[in-house]
């Protein structure tokens, strides 16, 4: 006995390829059985995959079959162009701006007045790791020197370095073995900026690194940082390293700030050709997020703070960015 009917395309139904998985309904998470559930998600994020795949072929066929009409690329949508407008944005051209930075406690350094010269210092009995990033940072910045706090505050440490004309203190802070903060004083009259310190990873941990770095004074990149705060900030940067950067050492150490996140890391390049360079990472590398910045040298007592980093009035917005 011949049966009627048949599948679903011989009845005029859609192939079993167009046919929808889900309906525009459906949750996942109204599956009570947690094998289940998690079989029905993982084939649900691969259509949504494949979805997304079709519709980029379908995009680019269009753009070919248009030629030179085609439209421009629509820009992706990011949290850093999307980002909530700051008033303090520094205009190159503001003459309020170049006023502050001919007055600042960074003029002398950047009139080339002083040389840098650095003093590097970590916190009391500092563990092992603490002790070999400071070494490590030592030879990236020209002109420092790592000496170890034997018990010493820093209200006794910042006079004796004036007097030996030392232009910045870095304090490296560490807990449970591990950095976890640095403290970096303009000297002789400040500011002082205090960090939280993360993701640090010395030369033995970094996947295919270079040789070690050479003494020639390296070029410095200060990316990104464009309100008041970020451009001090940047300057404060800048002022550690010398002014003429010796290019025959191929080395660059950048600062790139990115949504509040200051990323160091520190580079050797080489011209492969015209148009193409290599890079190979030197190390350390590290993660900054600025606490506070205080006027004058460091004191924890009586200081007076330009700004203090206080989440639960300034992190309302995911899009509000300080630097």
């Amino acid at each position: 006995m011949a049966e009627h009917g048949g599948g679903p395309a011989e009845r005029g139904g859609p192939p079993a390829e167009q046919r929808v998985l889900f309906p525009p309904t459906f949750s996942v998470s109204e599956i009570k059985n947690k094998q289940r559930r998690h079989f029905m998600f993982l084939r649900w994020k691969q259509q949504q995959r494949k979805e997304k795949l079709a519709a980029k072929k379908k995009r680019r066929k269009e753009r070919e079959a248009l030629g030179d009409k085609a439209p421009p690329k629509p820009i992706p949508k990011t949290i850093e162009n999307q980002r909530v407008y700051d008033e303090t944005t520094v205009d190159p051209n503001d003459e309020e701006v170049a006023f502050d930075e001919a007055t600042d406690e960074f003029a002398p350094y950047f009139n080339r007045q002083t040389v840098p010269k650095i003093l590097i210092t970590t916190s009391d009995r500092p563990r092992g790791r603490t002790v070999r990033f400071c070494e490590q940072l030592a030879t990236v910045i020209p002109n420092s020197h790592v000496y170890y706090r034997r018990g010493l505050a820093l209200k006794r440490i910042i006079p004796q370095c004036i007097a030996r004309d030392f232009t910045d203190l870095i304090v490296i802070n560490e807990d449970r073995k591990i950095p976890n903060g640095l403290v970096l004083s303009h000297l002789p009259d400040g500011p002082t900026a205090h960090f939280r310190m993360s993701s640090v990873r010395l030369r033995k941990e970094i996947k295919r690194k270079g040789k070690e770095p050479t003494e020639h004074v390296p070029e410095v990149i200060l990316n990104n940082f464009t309100t008041r705060l970020g451009h001090s900030l940047g300057r404060m940067f800048a002022s550690l390293f010398p002014h003429d950067p010796q290019f025959i050492g191929r080395q660059v150490a950048t600062f790139h700030n990115q949504r509040d996140y200051i990323f160091f890391r520190f580079h050797r390049y080489i011209f492969k050709s015209e148009k193409k360079v290599g890079i190979q990472e030197l190390g350390p590398r590290f993660t900054l997020k600025l606490r506070s910045l205080q006027k004058g040298t460091f004191d924890s007592k009586f200081g007076e703070y330009e700004w203090i980093h206080k989440r639960r009035e300034m992190d309302t917005s995911r899009r509000k960015f300080h630097l």
